[in-house]
């Protein structure tokens, strides 16, 4: 019988075979000439590990805070660009606010992620978070995206392959962004957001601790970048 872990990594075989085909053609061409020919439209990835600092955002039933698990997995996925040669800018690298802590202001905070997002050429952003829900019994991942069709393809797009390769028997679909979403109401590039899973749950939040899970969601967020600049290219 073939356990959980091993049916995971065996869906994860054609992302991972997709990363593998970007580094090889990477180290034919050379350096970020050969990942722009990879990503086909010269874009930065903009990764933004929500919440930071005093903002722990949602917090688990054992105190695991939000914003650690959504920086673990940015820089995993940060890691996973730099070595790809992919132009890349990471809103956060510690446990800070984008804003002064001592007047610390969500509001200001968003704009500045907006800001930071808005200056990077070509930017497609994917902002990182986990959910969190009054009960337990919620799970699984989600992806919301901003108003355009390239944010609604790359948002489908990374949302079949999480739902596939993570939790398949899930019935939760892609959803457009709502207003009350402030960085996704503003931005006109490709833009989305990913609720990796609940700290609610607890199987979710055991999953979520762990680096080898970490690691999975960031190639399956990766495998989706290059997936969709891959189809972007040929459109």
């Amino acid at each position: 019988m073939v356990s959980n872990k091993e049916a995971v990594l065996r869906k994860l075989v054609p992302l991972l075979a997709l990363l593998v085909l970007s580094l090889a053609l990477a180290h034919v061409y050379g350096g970020k000439q050969s990942a722009s020919t990879v990503g086909g439209t010269g874009s930065t990835l903009v990764i933004d590990p929500g919440h930071g600092g005093i903002d722990s955002g949602a917090v688990g039933i054992d105190g695991t805070r939000e914003s650690d698990l959504n920086l673990a997995i940015a820089l995993k996925l940060r890691a996973m660009a730099e070595l790809y040669g992919l132009e890349n800018t990471l809103l956060r690298q510690d446990d800070s606010t984008l804003c002064d802590s001592e007047d610390y202001s969500e509001h200001r905070d968003l704009e500045h992620r907006t800001e930071l997002t808005c200056a990077a050429l070509n930017p497609v952003y994917i902002s990182i978070h986990q959910n969190d829900y009054p009960t337990a019994q919620p799970n699984g991942s989600q992806v919301i995206y901003a108003a355009g069709e390239g944010s609604q393809r790359l948002g489908s797009i990374m949302h079949e392959n999480l739902l596939n390769i993570l939790y398949p028997k899930c019935r939760r679909v892609a959803e457009p962004a709502t207003k009350r979403l402030y960085i996704l109401s503003r931005l006109t590039c490709p833009a989305v957001l990913v609720e990796c899973g609940f700290v609610s749950n607890m199987i979710d939040l055991e999953n979520l601790k762990k680096p080898a899970y970490q690691t999975a969601l960031a190639a399956i967020m990766m495998g989706s970048y290059l997936q969709y600049e891959q189809n972007t290219k040929r459109i």
